[in-house]
């Protein structure tokens, strides 16, 4: 406790000096929890806005890239064999067409996608339900549609189901009606506006043997991405030849690649606020010096009264660790303000969703700096200090 008091009196004693060293602390640390705590919420904000986007699925689509596209195209024969593959428990073709909507004189041009039984998107439904085996399986023209659509073509928000609409020249019964995403400013959908059964689509739309694209559903989303390069070798097999290339799609790829990108972000803004700590610490080894060439005389005085190297050592650790303690505990605070700030106003607004912050991660990061920062650039002016011969040092003028 005396050394506490100590190291406070002299820290307040040198008020502009301590200032100007623990600024630069707060900036370093500032900067390093702010970007934590924003590239944690970005991110995980935009992994929420993806929670309904289903695990267990994936799509395999030829390569737009190669030359031989038309070749290296995914026939219905295909995916009845692509179905007999080990952990896959269904595949279809993958639907996605363009078409105009029609209730009455109310109308828009809507994307219209083709669904199994277990969609790519189980998001909630505020009216109906989902397909039956049976309307997939008898071709029906039953369709769930998005809330957008239901503003548009219902705008009284009555409960459509049960209800008609025209996609292009046929009527379609309305089912369900998916519920209003969360507000925000990215709107991530991953079905059409309009969906029905697959089987009615391709009947509707697809002429030929050939479809865009297959999408298969897994018994085990561990094993993903190893069926995912096993279809690519069976597509592979059924057109004969190894060249072809395929790409595929699945909620983890697009969740890696989001956690990648702001990974990156924050690593390199947390490199650049280490260097404004590297920068501080040295502040803070030169006014502990600056403290021993200035105290010679009173270490001496301490030395020969009985003081141990260890007292004196201890002494200006503390004063490196209080120093340390104010600068990184006001830097965690306003790297805390800065990002909770911007995630409420900004980051929510933007997606919708709203992650909790990495208090812990944040207050570790505090205190890890504390301590190095402490140890790195306190070592050497507590050495010099205790080091101090007491006759030469009460001899310093």
């Amino acid at each position: 406790m005396m050394h506490f008091e100590e190291a406070l009196s002299v820290i307040f004693g040198n008020k502009v000096r301590s200032l100007l060293t623990v600024t630069g602390l707060v900036i370093g640390v500032m900067s390093v929890i702010a970007i934590q705590v924003l590239g944690k919420s970005m991110s995980g904000a935009l992994n929420g806005a993806l929670g309904n986007m289903t695990d267990d699925s994936f799509i395999v689509f030829p390569s737009t890239t190669q030359a031989n596209a038309l070749k290296a195209a995914v026939t219905r024969s295909d995916i009845l064999q692509l179905a007999q593959m080990p952990n896959v428990k269904t595949a279809i073709p993958l639907v996605d067409e363009s078409d105009l909507v029609r209730n009455g004189h109310l109308q828009a041009r809507y994307t219209i996608a083709g669904e199994p039984l277990e969609p790519f998107s189980n998001a909630p439904l505020q009216f109906g339900r989902r397909f039956t085996q049976d309307e997939i399986a008898a071709e029906r023209h039953v369709a769930v549609i998005s809330d957008r659509a239901f503003k548009k073509l219902f705008p009284d928000g009555a409960d459509p189901v049960g209800k008609s609409l025209y996609v292009g020249d046929h009527r379609y019964v309305v089912v369900g009606v998916l519920a209003a995403p969360r507000q925000g400013l990215i709107q991530l959908n991953f079905s059409g506006d309009v969906s029905a059964p697959y089987t009615t689509l391709l009947r509707d739309y697809v002429r030929g043997e050939r479809v865009g694209a297959a999408r298969i559903i897994v018994n085990d989303p561990s094993s993903m991405s190893v069926t995912e390069v096993a279809a690519i070798q069976e597509l592979r097999r059924l057109r004969g030849n190894q060249r072809l290339e395929y790409n595929t799609f699945d909620k983890a790829q697009l969740t890696k690649g989001i956690n990648g990108i702001f990974g990156v972000m924050t690593f390199v803004v947390a490199f650049i606020g280490a260097i404004s700590l590297l920068v501080a610490g040295i502040g803070i080894m030169n006014i502990l010096l600056v403290s021993v060439t200035e105290r010679t005389r009173e270490i001496g005085v301490r030395k020969a009264i009985g003081a141990t190297r260890s007292q004196i050592l201890w002494q200006f650790f503390i004063e490196a660790l209080v120093l340390c303690g104010i600068g990184c505990g006001l830097g965690l605070a306003f790297g805390l303000l800065i990002g909770t700030t911007v995630n409420s106003l900004a980051i929510a607004k933007l997606t919708g969703y709203t992650p909790p912050i990495p208090w812990f991660q944040a207050a570790l990061t505090t205190i890890v700096f504390t301590v190095v920062v402490t140890l790195g650039c306190g070592t050497a002016p507590a050495f010099r200090a205790a080091a101090l011969d007491p006759i030469e040092a009460l001899r310093y003028e």
